[in-house]
């Protein structure tokens, strides 16, 4: 984390909350990289990051000189991450301080490699001071101090917690993952069907009719709009843009719409759009076009007259 304590902004500065703004939204991919894998869903993650700056645009007035910004921000992401993972009562989230006198192992090419290729999944099984611990470090790239600093470890827990994360990550490396493939029902594969046949013939006029009277819309990292007048507008900002392909899928088993460049057919889907409908109308929209970063390391699936293909 290369903060600078020289240009550090004071919270009682009138431009401090536009430029931890501005920093928020460099960092947000990073940030997002680090709460996907600390509560294993690129969709929860998104949650908690929204979240983090939330707690960070309230705490900027009373914080004072805040020398180390980005050191900050990820404090923040993380308790918000520990406090989510409470909540859903997956871990314990207080975790013990290790034996004082562990050495961390020296960083290697394979760590990083392992690390990068964990499924969500696969960091969800590690302890989460070991996990927060390879994250930062084989995932990132920050130093044992930095990552003292967000999670609040003393050095020795840090050093202990990352030897032991990465050995249970090459353990669990060569342990295969028995899981069926999940299997849309004949209802929600025909709504996901309908809207993504009406996207492709662009057709929006057919997809205005399927808008509940009270649905709501997020463009992740962009804007919300509220009732079906407001959300209309979305589809006329689609219809303007040419050159997507959508089909319908999964993302982390969850059904969703999968949105794929027109012109590189056989590659991974660059975005998702989550729907939530009541009966036959479409109540809530969630589309990652502006978040494209969440696609990264999720488990998607497309599903081609209705065989599903693994495609990340």
């Amino acid at each position: 984390m290369n903060d600078s304590s020289a240009n550090a902004p004071h919270a009682d500065q009138p431009e401090a909350s536009e430029a931890f703004a501005r920093l928020f939204g460099e960092l947000r991919p990073k940030l997002h990289r680090y709460c996907a894998r600390m509560t294993g869903s690129v969709i929860d993650g998104e949650d908690i990051l929204q979240e983090a700056l939330l707690r960070a645009m309230e705490a900027l007035p009373r914080a004072g000189p805040i020398a180390r910004p980005e050191g900050w921000l990820f404090r923040i992401a993380h308790n918000a991450a520990l406090d989510f993972l409470r909540r859903r009562a997956r871990q314990n989230a207080v975790q013990s301080d290790e034996e004082t006198e562990m050495i961390a192992d020296p960083v290697s090419a394979v760590d990083d490699r392992q690390a990068a290729a964990a499924s969500l999944r696969t960091f969800m099984r590690l302890p989460v001071a070991q996990r927060s611990s390879v994250i930062l470090m084989d995932v990132l790239g920050y130093s044992l101090q930095e990552i003292g600093g967000v999670t609040g470890l003393t050095m020795p827990s840090v050093k202990a917690s990352l030897h032991r994360g990465r050995i249970r990550l090459r353990e669990l490396a060569g342990e295969p993952e028995d899981i069926a493939p999940p299997v849309l029902d004949e209802r929600e594969h025909k709504r996901l069907a309908l809207y993504v046949d009406r996207f492709n013939a662009r057709d929006f006029d057919a997809l205005r009719d399927l808008l509940a009277g009270e649905v709501r819309l997020e463009l992740v990292n962009r804007s919300r709009m509220n009732g079906r007048r407001e959300v209309a507008n979305y589809f006329g900002n689609y219809a303007r843009v040419a050159g997507w392909r959508l089909a319908p899928g999964f993302v982390e088993r969850r059904p969703a719409v999968l949105v794929f460049d027109a012109a590189d057919p056989s590659g991974a889907p660059s975005y998702f759009v989550l729907l939530q409908w009541s009966g036959e109308e479409i109540l809530n929209i969630r589309d990652f076009r502006y978040a494209r970063y969440a696609v990264e390391g999720a488990e998607v699936v497309a599903v081609v007259d209705r065989r599903e293909q693994s495609v990340g």
